[in-house]
């Protein structure tokens, strides 16, 4: 049996939450960012989106995938789209739903559609939040087909430019406490092991808060206010102890007049980030 279909579309429970200054520091801190209009309250990290809204989005993915599936599910990709920057004090209204399902021999792509606004109504940020249910393969594709944010092989040749971080050897503590994810991978060595893997390993969307910083600085002179759009693929595990190397590439201008960027990361030989895509608004 695969994901239900009648509960594609549905808009779950609205959620509010405030985009707490305190936190949304220590986000930076434990991504390793230390941008000034973070680090003096002007604007929270734009990765940290994920913290006020994660609980409308998790209660979406409830709807939809069995409890028992819960444990095999793998965050594949990432898609926001900001209409304005976050901002500690902010208030979200956060609302969810099932976007859509892709069939395939070894699992179920189910991704969620996730819409926060102020108080008052006016778009913040739209994502799109795609999980990989392993071992689900019954069922039906169903749904239209999220954003595209393949990598253009034109932009390959064009490099902008690359940036390091180090992943600390306590990172993932750090990154559990400003996030709120608890999951053990990235924190129990003994539980990391015993689900197969060589040990703990990097938060995701640490990896790409990561990446943002390499975007911010060199395509949008350090200013997350122009962020418009931040996509990627999660492709492989990063270990702490490592290097992320984001490496920027120039995919032209979209129909709006945005910089559109294409970029990848590696990390310990590996491709850990691929297909991202960022969108900058002009200076």
């Amino acid at each position: 049996m695969g994901l239900p279909l009648d509960q594609l579309g549905k808009t779950g429970d609205e959620r509010l939450e405030v985009v707490d200054p305190d936190r949304a520091r220590a986000y930076a801190a434990a991504t390793n960012d230390d941008n000034p209009a973070y680090t003096s309250g002007k604007y929270a990290p734009p990765v940290f989106a994920v913290v006020p809204t994660w609980e409308a989005m998790s209660l979406a993915v409830a709807e939809v995938v069995p409890p028992d599936q819960l444990a095999m599910i793998v965050h594949g990709e990432q898609d926001m789209h900001f209409a304005q920057p976050l901002v500690p004090g902010m208030e979200l209204r956060t609302v969810a739903q099932p976007f859509s399902y892709r069939v395939g021999g070894t699992g179920t792509r189910c991704t969620i559609r996730v819409d926060a606004t102020t108080d008052s109504g006016d778009p913040v940020l739209t994502q799109y939040v795609t999980l990989f249910v392993r071992g689900l393969s019954e069922g039906e594709s169903a749904g239209p087909d999220k954003p595209d944010h393949r990598f253009p092989a034109e932009a390959r040749d064009k490099v902008i430019g690359e940036v390091s971080i180090h992943v600390d050897d306590d990172q993932t503590y750090r990154y559990k406490e400003a996030s709120g994810d608890p999951m053990p991978i990235h924190v129990d060595e003994d539980f990391a092991k015993a689900v197969g893997l060589p040990g703990i390993i990097a938060h995701g969307l640490c990896t790409m808060a990561m990446c943002s910083q390499a975007v911010i600085k060199l395509a949008a002179d350090g200013d997350p206010a122009r962020l418009r759009r931040l996509a990627v693929r999660f492709s492989n595990n990063v270990f702490p102890g490592s290097d992320v190397v984001t490496t920027l590439h120039d995919a032209g201008v979209t129909e709006g007049g945005r910089k559109a960027i294409a970029f990848e990361a590696r990390s310990g030989g590996q491709i850990v980030i691929k297909n991202g895509r960022a969108e900058i608004d002009p200076a």
